[in-house]
């Protein structure tokens, strides 16, 4: 009885210095992970001189993570034998050290294809910087949705699933899957065209199918606009693909046109005084084309003698015209108002036979 009690005290002071020791393999994984990371990417980035640049790499994160699992990892297979861990949950052990690692670097590698990364910078220095964000923004989606499927597929096979199955499987059920997404994909080749016609980039002001904002993204599904009122509406592409758009960003010169209605007895001198003093008026204003400005006595009509004054602005977003609007509308009153000429309005008059 004695000697198993003190086999048996024996294994466990064994076993203790066993787990002490693979609990000092996970902490110094754990404490040295931020250096290995660092000098792996160094190796790949001789020129990089600036360690920040590099622990905000897009690996250095996913490269920790792997080392801090490594550990784990190296741990278990140490105390395999002390703690007698049958080949199963050794097997289990490393398809989850596996997956778990897929997983991280495949959203390591996302993460190089995203706005803000070293990568996309080069890629649209070396390719175009003429082209518009918005369309390497799409790409980079596409890139990413790429990586996540392959990983995706990776794991599978790590599970040990039949793909040949599995494609099978998604044959017999393809039928009900593309009855069922139909307007996704109608959506997402919509979302190419899009891409592709580029009627509109982020930032534009656009107005489409009842709809007039700012675009703030363009993703696979649909196009996100942020309107006047502040709200946000995401419009299906397909909807956007087969609609009339018109892209308000894109206007060169903005028209400024009025019809005034001057009261009939309005005698023609100073019909004549106010036509060339309103253009010169716009003549000099810097933000008018001379070439464009009409002033004309446009129309006789039984309310009054109506003038049209047409021109175009070189404001062309929408607070620069209105207040550019809004003086030239003052101005106009004034004159009218110097020279003694009065709007007129609808009337009737109505005699009453005794």
């Amino acid at each position: 009885m004695e000697r198993i009690i003190n086999m048996i005290g024996n294994i466990m002071e064994i076993q203790v210095f066993d787990i002490i020791i693979a609990v000092a393999i996970i902490l110094l994984f754990r404490i040295f992970s931020g250096t290995f990371s660092y000098i792996i990417i160094r190796m790949f980035k001789i020129r990089e001189k600036n360690a920040k640049n590099i622990k905000e790499s897009a690996f250095f994160n996913p490269l920790k993570v792997f080392f801090i699992l490594l550990g784990f990892y190296i741990a278990i297979v140490f105390l395999k034998e002390p703690l007698n861990i049958t080949p199963e949950v050794m097997a289990i052990t490393y398809k989850v050290f596996v997956i778990i690692n897929i997983v991280v670097f495949a959203k390591g590698l996302a993460a190089s294809f995203t706005p803000k990364s070293s990568l996309y910078k080069k890629i649209k220095k070396i390719t175009n910087q003429d082209v518009e964000d918005s369309m390497f923004d799409f790409a980079l989606k596409i890139i990413r949705g790429v990586i996540y499927l392959i990983a995706a597929f990776i794991i599978i096979t790590v599970l040990g699933v039949n793909l040949n199955g599995l494609v099978a499987g998604l044959g017999i059920g393809g039928v009900i899957v593309t009855l069922a997404a139909q307007d996704t994909a109608k959506n997402l080749f919509a979302g190419l065209v899009v891409f592709l016609d580029k009627p509109f980039i982020v930032g534009d002001w656009i107005q489409v199918e009842g709809f007039e904002g700012t675009v703030e993204d363009i993703t696979f599904r649909s196009t996100r606009v942020r309107t006047f009122e502040n709200s946000v509406v995401n419009i299906p592409n397909s909807i956007i693909a087969n609609a009339s758009i018109i892209n308000w960003s894109k206007m060169e010169k903005r028209r400024y046109r009025t019809n005034l209605c001057i009261e009939l007895d309005t005698p023609l001198e100073k019909l004549e005084k106010f036509k060339t003093r309103v253009e010169d008026m716009l003549q000099a204003r810097d933000a008018i084309y001379d070439d464009s400005i009409i002033v004309k006595f446009d129309n006789i009509t039984d309310n009054g003698l109506n003038v049209l004054i047409c021109s175009y602005t070189d404001s062309v977003d929408y607070p620069s015209y209105i207040a550019e609007r809004e003086d030239i509308n003052y101005k106009i009153m004034r004159i009218l108002q110097e020279e003694g000429i009065g709007l007129a309005y609808d009337t009737k008059t109505i005699h009453v036979k005794n």
